[in-house]
């Protein structure tokens, strides 16, 4: 190889070199600070992400309370009927007692 291109080579390498040390220490900044930054943002996330996670199980545990409730009413209400035709049939079967009713093809 001819001397020149040697030290065209030589000079290519060492500018780059020096590029690099040089570029080292803002790299490394822009690094940190992304790194933070990404940080900084992972915990806002995290506290919106919570606090989202939070409105709606508060929000799920409102409508649950509410069919909760629903079906305790509707189970008071059957309970109701059932206590009705109870009654009902109370008196009705005192009523067979207390009158006698002809049965069909028999005597009474």
């Amino acid at each position: 190889m001819a001397p020149e291109i040697v030290i065209a080579v030589i000079t290519a390498a060492s500018v780059l070199g020096a590029a690099v040390v040089a570029a080292v220490p803002a790299l490394l900044t822009v690094l940190r600070r992304t790194r933070v930054a990404v940080e900084n943002q992972g915990e806002e996330t995290r506290a919106v992400t919570l606090d989202a996670l939070d409105a709606v199980g508060s929000r799920l545990q409102a409508r649950f309370d509410a069919r909760l409730d629903d079906v305790r009413d509707d189970l008071d209400e059957v309970r109701e009927s059932v206590a009705r035709v109870r009654e009902w049939q109370a008196g009705h079967d005192a009523e067979h007692l207390l009158i006698p009713h002809p049965r069909p093809g028999g005597d009474v």
